[in-house]
């Protein structure tokens, strides 16, 4: 069985993490919320999440992906921790994948990861300069290797499918299921 974990630090867009761990779940995903604080971690419009396990208690090498929602302070309290940056780099050079929404390719950038790979993120001229190493795009989801990059809150839905999807699940079920498949025709 496939594992995930994701990563929350006080801060983090409630959005972005939650349904994607919703949406991994569902397709019988484990997926851990690993808390880089305390137990008890508070998002960036005040909800509060209890993590299933805090960094201390990870083990890397029992994951085949971690994934970092945005939000401020979130992204940038897990772009400012030693620990994760590390972690990155193992996981980037192990090939493993690596997932990053909105605020969070900043991250990746810092890791020093992206060099020549295709991301995106926040479109926000701010962001666009710290993910220079790579190529900037402007799509909504960008896979190049075993990195996948998102735009923001309202990309999530798509974020969290592509990452079921580049583990090797079929999404058709859960999109049928969510009714997304709807809301996209109702759309045309």
């Amino acid at each position: 069985m496939k594992k995930v974990a994701l990563f929350l630090a006080d801060g983090f867009e409630e959005a972005e993490a939650l349904i994607t761990a919703d949406f991994l779940r569902r397709a019988n995903i484990v997926c851990d919320l690993v808390s880089i604080c305390g137990n008890i971690v508070c998002g960036s419009h005040g909800i509060k999440v209890v993590a299933d396990l805090k960094f201390c208690d990870f083990y890397y090498d029992m994951y085949d992906m971690i994934v970092f929602p945005g939000g401020l302070p979130g992204a940038d309290n897990l772009m400012n921790s030693s620990d994760i940056i590390d972690l990155v780099k193992i996981f980037s050079n192990s090939g493993k994948y690596i997932g990053a929404i909105c605020a969070a390719p900043q991250i990746l950038a810092k890791a020093k990861v992206i060099d020549g790979k295709s991301v995106t993120s926040y479109p926000d001229d701010k962001y666009r300069k710290i993910l220079s190493n790579g190529k900037y795009v402007e799509d909504a989801i960008v896979c190049d290797g075993n990195i996948i990059t998102s735009r923001g809150p309202a990309t999530t839905f798509a974020f969290a499918y592509k990452l079921v999807e580049v583990l090797g699940e079929d999404v058709s079920f859960l999109k049928e299921g969510m009714l997304y498949n709807y809301l996209l025709d109702s759309y045309k």
